[in-house]
């Protein structure tokens, strides 16, 4: 099975844009694959994150990303949390709704005697802690931010060791930290709760927190499609059957799935296979090439179903987009 989870493209974007401005030079065939879809895979956003610290050669890179990221970084769920009535309630929706943002880990609220703790827990094991600075770091400012600054933190906790740098922390963060602690937590005292927030809209609250309802089924239901997408751009070539049976279950199985989530597979492999033409074709590959490498049986039948597609045969498609390569040089 391939891992289904994902991070908001507003999420990804906030990590290239602190590239761009910090002139850290991330692989462009990962910049292509951000821009196909609405939401990043787990996979491809390890891969984003392993380019991004290693480029970027600071121990304190996770946690200056996490200072400088926005509201709007956050998808719709930094709306949400901002239009709350108190910190408390804000609190509350993070916990419920932080998976739109992304699926890489999830957060508890505890009481650890006087004190309450928002604690998190990563799933991703790729630049681990790093991310996780970024997560709390990002979290302890937009506290701050919505509060109009009445927000302070107890203190920081991370499971890491200190590292490199790690005096420079409690400066960063303008809060004590600890390293080496039981878990990832901010810690505060549990009357900060009552905070009224500066930017308070009910209706507004109301509005989004049913869209977020919708886009957390959603994002239950696009699971299995994923996977799909997923086998038929390993292998274009396979079919239904050949595509079920990898998944483990009948062809007929696997259609009724996909038609709960209203698809069906022959649109599914229809657009991922005109997309994976057209990228071959943009990129310069020979039309037999590209109708061998999607499991055609001959140039022929590929070239009647890239017209079918795209209104055009692949050959005309193919010097179509070399000349716009050049003029736009």
């Amino acid at each position: 099975m391939t891992d289904k989870t994902s991070v908001t493209l507003s999420y990804t974007q906030g990590i290239l844009q602190a590239a761009e401005r910090r002139g850290i030079p991330i692989s462009p065939s990962l910049l292509e694959q951000v821009e196909q879809g609405g939401r990043t895979p787990m996979s491809l956003q390890d891969d984003i994150w392993e380019d991004y610290c290693k480029a970027a050669d600071d121990p304190l890179a996770g946690l200056r990303l996490g200072l400088e990221l926005q509201v709007g970084h956050l998808d719709l769920v930094g709306m949400l949390l901002m239009s709350c009535e108190t910190q408390g309630e804000a609190l509350e929706l993070l916990l419920e709704y932080h998976p739109i943002v992304g699926e890489g880990g999830d957060f508890s609220l505890i009481h650890e005697g006087s004190f309450c703790q928002l604690v998190y827990e990563p799933h991703y094991q790729i630049r681990r802690r790093e991310r996780v600075e970024t997560v709390l770091a990002c979290v302890l400012n937009m506290a701050r931010w919505v509060t109009g600054g009445r927000f302070e933190a107890e203190r920081v906790l991370f499971i890491s060791p200190p590292g490199d740098q790690s005096e420079f922390y409690p400066e960063l963060l303008q809060a004590p930290v600890s390293f080496n602690a039981p878990c990832n937590a901010l810690v505060f005292a549990p009357a900060l709760q009552s905070t009224p927030l500066i930017q308070t809209n009910r209706t507004m609250r109301d509005q989004l927190r049913s869209l977020a309802d919708q886009m957390l089924k959603d994002l239950e239901h696009a699971g299995f499609s994923s996977e799909v997408q997923a086998l038929i751009r390993q292998q274009p070539g396979w079919g239904k059957e050949r595509i079920a049976e990898q998944l483990g279950m009948s062809g007929r199985h696997l259609v009724r799935k996909l038609q709960e989530e209203g698809t069906t597979f022959k649109l599914l492999r229809s657009r991922l296979l005109q997309h994976l033409a057209e990228e071959m074709l943009e990129s310069g590959d020979a039309v037999t090439d590209v109708a061998t490498a999607l499991g055609f049986s001959d140039e022929s039948a590929f070239s009647k179903a890239f017209k079918r597609w795209a209104g055009v045969t692949p050959a005309y498609f193919r010097e179509h987009a070399k000349d716009n390569s050049h003029r736009s040089r």
